[in-house]
């Protein structure tokens, strides 16, 4: 058996998705993250399949990921790792279906019955997050995730912390105590607000505080940490195990957030929260994405101890009438109850496709490419 085609699918509302197909006719299922990407992304996966995979067994994921990795001189970076995702999701899922199991069987087996998810409510601008808080609680959520602040300058007023605190106290005002808040700052927030607004919103007890600066000033996370009793999240725009390793040496974030679409798939990702275990750091993985990737994520929540909660799109993402198990043959495969999904128990990621119900990306829709600009002019980050 070896891989013999592959087949990529730009769909909506912003979902890759990459087929595999060997010479005794199975198929796995991978999904790459493609925003920012568009043509990038795909062209280093047709690079990938055709310089190391097509032609060859597809059984021995460890080495081919090496060898996706460390093929050429320059490695890493968000549209390799991405490409590598993708391919590896999909080598996993064939394995699995070779063997009948599910993924997380091949991993270890299970560490929990079930995993428990939030759903994000919005927050860029505030008028119906409180709405759309009591909709997710309407719906079983028992954990829910908002942006806190609009575009912030570099260092702003205080009517702005203010405003970003009674955002946060509308919304903890309709959840309750029992529920669970994460606050996320989207690495929008400068070095020197980070801090002032993280102290701002201490009071509301938040289950993370999320991406509190950009990656690239990560080095201000411990002085942020000193400003909140609030769990600190980040690593969504972190790519490999080599990235985090840095972020566990400084010893303050306590969730971090990898992206199976985008930080090396599978494989990498489960190095990755091991060596979190060891620093006693939760795992919640990134994916505001579809229905390949919520499956790959849960085959590793199962398996992994320190995992913690798991984002997902079901129904509520980027365009509210999205619903991602209209992609499925088996949509009950990603059921969900009461705040947790169901762990897919069919072989490979447990998921099966319906290629007749894929709609094409409509390629003329910008909205992704956005800049948004402070009132001078001046880009800000979004």
């Amino acid at each position: 058996m070896y891989v013999s085609d592959y087949s990529l699918y730009a769909v909506e509302p912003r979902w890759l998705f990459l087929k595999l197909t060997t010479s005794d006719g199975r198929v796995g299922w991978g999904e790459a993250v493609s925003l920012g990407g568009e043509n990038t992304v795909p062209e280093a996966i047709e690079t990938l399949l055709d310089t190391y995979l097509v032609g060859e067994a597809p059984g021995r994921i460890e080495d081919h990921w090496s060898t996706m990795y460390r093929g050429g001189f320059y490695r890493g970076g968000p549209v390799l790792m991405a490409a590598i995702a993708g391919i590896d999701q999909a080598l996993w899922d064939l394995k699995g279906k070779e063997f009948g199991v599910p993924v997380h069987e091949l991993l270890g087996g299970r560490a929990r019955d079930r995993v428990r998810v939030y759903a994000w409510i919005g927050g860029d601008r505030p008028a119906d997050v409180r709405e759309k808080a009591r909709d997710r609680i309407d719906e079983g959520f028992t954990a829910l995730k908002m942006n806190t602040t609009s575009e912030l300058r570099r260092v702003d007023n205080a009517a702005t912390v203010e405003a970003a605190r009674e955002r946060v106290a509308s919304v903890r005002e309709v959840i309750g105590p029992e529920r669970d808040i994460a606050l996320d700052f989207h690495g929008r927030v400068s070095k020197p607000m980070a801090p002032r607004l993280a102290a701002a919103v201490d009071q509301y007890e938040p289950l993370w505080i999320e991406e509190p600066v950009l990656p690239e000033h990560n080095e201000a996370l411990p002085a942020i940490a000193a400003q909140t009793t609030a769990p600190l999240a980040t690593g969504e725009r972190q790519f490999s195990r080599w990235e985090f390793k840095h972020l566990f040496e400084q010893g303050v974030v306590d969730v971090i957030q990898p992206d199976l679409s985008h930080a090396g798939g599978i494989t990498e990702v489960k190095k990755i929260a091991s060596m979190a275990e060891a620093y006693d750091v939760a795992l919640a993985p990134h994916c505001p994405l579809g229905p390949i990737a919520l499956a790959a994520c849960l085959q590793l929540d199962a398996c992994t101890p320190n995992a913690l909660i798991q984002e997902q799109s079901l129904r509520i993402h980027y365009n509210e009438g999205a619903e991602l198990r209209d992609y499925l043959d088996n949509p009950s495969a990603l059921a969900y109850e009461d705040g947790y999904v169901d762990i897919p128990d069919g072989p490979g990621l447990g998921i099966e496709l319906d290629e007749d119900a894929f709609v094409p990306l409509d390629t003329t829709d910008e909205s992704d490419s956005d800049v948004w600009r402070h009132p001078d002019g001046s880009v800000a980050e979004w």
